[in-house]
């Protein structure tokens, strides 16, 4: 009876000299606090504030780029039989017309100047015709120009003979020099046609001003050399695709042996019903095609620099937003964790997206179910309005029910949000009966002396 009334004692002793235990709770009492519990509804008025998450910076969405469209050296031929037994007949195959056009100057055609004889033209024209006279006229370089003494370089690529002579005259004039002179296209290089095959002599024949037929390379090749007819034929090779001319039909029409040619074309007279020496003449062409891609390869070489440049510099500044986030040098959005959480602090929104109550909540590490109270958990979120200065909105979730939980996976946070989680009564006691402990001892011990 006596260390009961001792300890009555002590303990009214205790909270008359305000020694007591103080733990944090919600509470709308005298001040501007609102409590709303949280529902199905009252989740959709909390997420109806706007807010937008702050965004990643340009270079996480750009890309370094890439080549793409770049043409090869065209499709394979393809062989007009597939069938390797001898045919009884020959396709004729003949390809359209095509239309009449003048020539074209092109790369590496040399043109010759001839001036008149009077003798203030030649003492005007002396560069241009010692010029002429050391490289026998002037080679079309591969941007398209000629390079004359005292003019410079113009450029001819393109155009026809009449428009190369005005495109000189011009230039002539303007250098002060007697523009009386005539053009002409010395060497045919720029436009050619090959043809191979059973013929006396192989080669390459250029197209001039004036058409390229069908029989005018077979002559120039040597005419043709095979005693079979009836299986001989003429495949033209164009633009991808393959043509045939049996021999005896060629030698029959008119129309056939005056077929037009066109620069890049490839004749080949095959004197076998297989299509074996006509694929390999074909490969050999093809090849040829496929050297002069090498520059295209090499503008492919310097675009695929340009994109690695480009792609170590997105990297470098990628690199350096992360270093300041890590530095937390960038401006970001937060929620605060307190009350009986597993870990108290900071939590950090993510770029791009909205969070919810449960992101935060549960990323770092949820709740004390021993000390925590699962009907006290709050959203604490201030107002912006001016007039309402100090006002606090408690969101209450009520997780005693588990299945309440999915609303917090549909709660929004917003910046500077406060979550806390009270106590539970039992754990209010204890941790009073723990602070006040020490100090009952001490005061019963003094009584007792």
């Amino acid at each position: 009876m006596f260390k009961r009334l001792i300890t009555v004692s002590a303990l009214t002793l205790l909270t008359g000299c305000g020694v007591a235990y103080i733990s944090p709770k919600v509470s709308e009492a005298g001040s501007k606090v609102r409590i709303v519990p949280l529902t199905s509804e009252t989740v959709l008025a909390a997420n109806s504030s706007t807010y937008q998450p702050k965004q990643l910076p340009a270079v996480f969405f750009q890309t370094a780029g890439g080549a793409g469209g770049l043409r090869g050296a065209g499709p394979t031929p393809s062989p007009v039989s597939e069938i390797q037994t001898r045919p009884g007949t020959l396709a004729l195959r003949v390809p359209n017309t095509p239309p009449s056009t003048t020539y074209d100057i092109g790369v590496g055609d040399v043109l010759l100047l001839a001036t008149r004889g009077g003798a203030s033209t030649v003492e005007e024209l002396s560069g241009l015709l010692a010029a002429q006279n050391r490289r026998q006229g002037y080679t079309v370089q591969d941007d398209g120009a000629i390079a004359i003494p005292d003019v410079g370089r113009v450029r001819v690529v393109g155009l026809t003979l009449e428009e190369a002579e005005a495109a000189l005259f011009q230039r002539l004039l303007e250098a002060q020099i007697d523009p009386s002179f005539s053009l002409e296209i010395a060497e045919f290089n720029s436009k050619r046609v090959s043809i191979g095959g059973a013929v006396g002599n192989p080669t390459i024949i250029p197209i001039t001003l004036t058409p390229l037929t069908l029989d005018q390379a077979v002559a120039s090749a040597g005419g043709i050399q095979t005693p079979d007819l009836d299986y001989a034929s003429i495949r033209l090779y164009r633009n991808g695709d393959l043509f045939q001319i049996p021999l005896e039909e060629y030698l029959r029409r008119a129309d056939l042996q005056k077929l037009r040619l066109v620069a890049g074309d490839s004749v080949f007279v095959d004197t076998e019903y297989q299509l074996d020496r006509a694929q390999a003449y074909f490969a050999e062409q093809i090849a040829v095609q496929q050297f002069r891609q090498q520059a295209r390869s090499q503008a492919l070489s310097e675009l695929q620099a340009v994109v690695n440049l480009r792609r170590a510099a997105l990297q470098e500044s990628r690199t350096n937003f992360e270093a300041q986030v890590s530095n937390d040098a960038v401006d970001r959005d937060y929620a605060y964790l307190a009350g009986e959480v597993n870990q108290s602090g900071r939590f950090t929104f993510p770029f791009g997206r909205t969070v919810t109550l449960a992101d935060a909540l549960y990323s770092e590490g949820g709740f004390d179910t021993q000390t925590g109270n699962p009907s006290q958990i709050y959203v604490l979120r201030g107002s912006d309005n001016p007039r309402e200065f100090g006002a606090v909105t408690a969101w209450n979730l009520d997780a005693r029910n588990a299945a309440n939980l999915i609303l917090a996976t549909r709660m929004e946070l917003r910046p500077n949000d406060v979550i806390f989680v009270a106590e539970q009564p039992v754990t209010r006691w204890n941790r009073a009966i723990t602070q006040i402990t020490p100090s009952l001892i001490t005061s019963v011990a003094s009584s007792v002396q």
